[in-house]
């Protein structure tokens, strides 16, 4: 039997670095992490060979002491923790003091700093983790890293490693990402002497996503803020029809730190329920804030982990938010645009300190933050964008509107704490908050005067003509220079829906004239047994027969009987997909169900009056998706008319 030994050093080093460093990818966040937190305004990243054969890291942060140079080489040793009781409230992206002992000891390493305001730096070489001896050397104010062939001393860590395209491409994604989360740091990133990216670092959020995400995400963003219970969500989500086959554009951070959240993704995802359709999902740019002691992000050495003391608040808080964004705004929204809050020397600050377009800090006590300009969706390039936004001058704060506390109003949210306004003449039960269409969005809202009636969009536009039915389907309808396309039956299918949903009556019911026998495959009958209280709820008079069969004594009134059959088999399937394992889903499946079956279909006729009832509720903006997420409507503008026909 083996005796218990103390690792030596060397092979601790290299245990730590299986933990720490995985990739090329895992070195350039530990090294643009750490010039984070020494206050960099501008960080430049650099790789050969995808990371293998060269990464260089260099920032213009405060630099390193050449006292203290190959001290921050060691193994724990950091200047971000002092005690213990420190780790409550980690505000630093970096505090183990791991990484840099971590990479060091699987490559050959170069370090050149220089404190700013110094007359000279330091430079300092490793192999393998042994550092040579501290030199004086001429160099700019901050630090530079050079890492040289990585795992060079552990080959079986390199054979496992991927193509250097595939490696590099890890890399900018990681940076696009990190790019995000600080759009107050310039981060430009080089690959084999090419440059891939380069945010403009002016403190805006919608410039980082621009540049990282490309100017087809940007257009289809909507602007997020707001918050509650010391959490605030800040940032942008994408418009419901923008929705991807994959979670691949979901970005969220927490005080700064990009992480992964399954919490975080439920929460966006619950948001668009009845907006978004089956198979794909949202993007999003999210940034989470919260009292630095209310989240642990010592879960997991990638630091990406993290959880919170309050999972039930942050759940709550991002899907209020996200889903009042949406019932309030379109892509346009994104013209509101705000930088999330930094602090001097880099990371995140607490709520109400958001960052002027200029680059200085403006305190807000609401938690507001700086509006972007909206004349932003230009079709230019990253360059020209950030030329122009460099001759505009600082835009005005605009501070966020509280938390919604009542319920909606024809898509905008009421606030109860408000003076009512008078709208149209009459009185309001609320303030409605929201940003018209064509209104500057560096303009401050300003309180509406009692007793003068406003004239708002809506009243001044003519509404839809009513056009006729094509294809027994499809309503058209004009408005202006627009034509629109409307789906009936995915229109009056939601109509259903939200009828059902907000009616706190019982369902009528329609007694039949003979009990209606419903056999069923044994899977189906199985679940529709366990949820007899919900058919009940919803108009159903069933029982059980016996033999896979449920006999069926009354229905819905807005059912046809003739549907019963098809209905309770649709239900069944939904039930078993996986919505019988929760009350709310089930109900929703129900409800979908019953809303589907009672619209009218595509190919039937309806009369003119029914059509116009469905176009008057869609035209309202009360009527947008259907509930599986489907749009209702589609524009055909009059230049994409007359471009069909060669006349443009």
């Amino acid at each position: 039997m083996s005796t218990i030994q103390q690792l030596s050093p060397h092979v601790a080093d290299l245990i730590a670095a299986g933990e720490v460093v995985e990739r090329p990818a895992s070195v350039v966040k530990e090294l643009v992490e750490n010039a984070f937190d020494a206050g960099a305004t501008a960080i430049v990243v650099e790789l050969q060979n995808g990371g293998m054969s060269l990464i260089r890291v260099a920032d213009n942060g405060c630099g390193i002491a050449p006292e203290e140079l190959s001290t921050a080489f060691l193994r724990h040793a950091t200047s971000k923790l002092r005690e213990a009781e420190d780790l409550a409230a980690i505000g630093t992206l970096g505090f183990r003091g791991e990484a840099l002992a971590a990479i060091s000891a699987v490559s050959r390493m170069d370090a050149f700093s220089r404190r700013r305001g110094a007359d000279w730096g330091a430079s300092l070489t490793l192999e393998g983790g042994v550092p040579g001896p501290v030199e004086r050397a001429g160099c700019p104010e901050g630090t530079t890293l050079v890492v040289r062939d990585l795992f060079f001393n552990t080959p079986a860590r390199r054979k496992f490693m991927k193509s250097d395209s595939a490696e590099a491409a890890a890399v900018g994604a990681l940076l696009q990402q990190i790019a995000m989360s600080r759009p107050d740091v310039s981060i430009r990133y080089i690959r084999d002497g090419r440059e891939e990216l380069h945010t403009p670092g002016d403190g805006q959020l919608l410039s980082a996503v621009y540049a990282a995400r490309g100017r087809d995400f940007a257009r289809t963003l909507v602007a997020v803020d707001g918050g509650g219970e010391g959490i605030s969500v800040q940032g942008f989500v994408t418009e419901p029809l923008a929705g991807r086959g994959t979670r691949a554009m979901q970005t969220f951070f927490c005080c700064g730190r990009v992480i992964k959240s399954q919490l975080l993704t439920a929460a966006l995802e619950e948001a668009y329920a009845n907006r978004q359709m089956k198979g794909k999902f949202p993007g999003c740019v999210l940034h989470i804030g919260l009292p630095l002691h209310q989240v642990d992000v010592n879960v997991h050495p990638a630091k990406t982990v993290v959880k919170f003391a309050g999972e039930r608040a942050v759940f709550s808080a991002v899907h209020h938010v996200v889903k009042d964004a949406l019932d309030m705004g379109g892509p346009q929204a994104a013209g509101t645009a705000a930088a999330p809050p930094v602090r001097d020397g880099g990371g995140p600050t607490a709520p109400g300190t958001a960052v002027t377009q200029s680059g200085g800090l403006r305190n807000d006590r609401s938690g507001g933050l700086t509006a972007a300009r909206g004349d932003f969706y230009q079709t230019m390039d990253a360059k020209t964008f950030r030329e122009l936004e460099a001759r505009k001058g600082p835009s005005a704060p605009r501070s966020a509107p509280p938390r919604a506390s009542g319920p909606e109003l024809g898509g905008q949210l009421v606030f109860r704490d408000a003076a009512p306004p008078v709208l149209g003449g009459r009185e309001a039960a609320g303030t409605v908050v929201g940003t018209p269409a064509g209104r500057p969005n560096d303009t401050p809202l300003s309180p509406i005067p009692q007793g003068v009636p406003q004239a708002g969009p809506a009243a001044l536009r003519p509404p839809w003509r009513f056009a006729g039915e094509v294809l027994r389907t499809y309503i058209i309808a004009e408005d202006g220079e627009d034509v629109w396309l409307i789906d009936k039956h995915a229109a009056h299918e939601r109509m259903h829906f939200d009828r059902l949903k907000a009616n706190a009556e019982p369902v009528m019911r329609q007694q039949l004239l003979a009990a209606l026998a419903v056999e069923l495959p044994q899977d189906q009958y199985g679940v529709l047994l366990e949820n007899l209280p919900l058919l009940e709820e919803f108009g159903f008079e069933a029982e059980d027969f016996g033999a896979g069969c449920l006999m069926v004594r009354a229905v819905p009134a807005e059912l046809d009987p003739a549907l019963v059959q098809e209905t309770l088999e649709m239900l069944s399937e939904k039930l078993l997909s996986g919505a019988g394992a929760d009350p709310a889903a089930a109900r929703d499946a129900m409800l979908h169900t019953m809303a589907c079956k009672a619209a009218i279909k595509g190919g039937w006729r309806s009369d003119e009056a029914e059509l116009k009832a469905i176009l008057a509720k869609v035209e309202s903006g009360e009527v947008q998706f259907c509930p599986h997420g489907r749009p209702v409507k589609v524009k055909l503008s009059r230049y994409e008319i007359e471009k069909m026909f060669k006349r443009a």
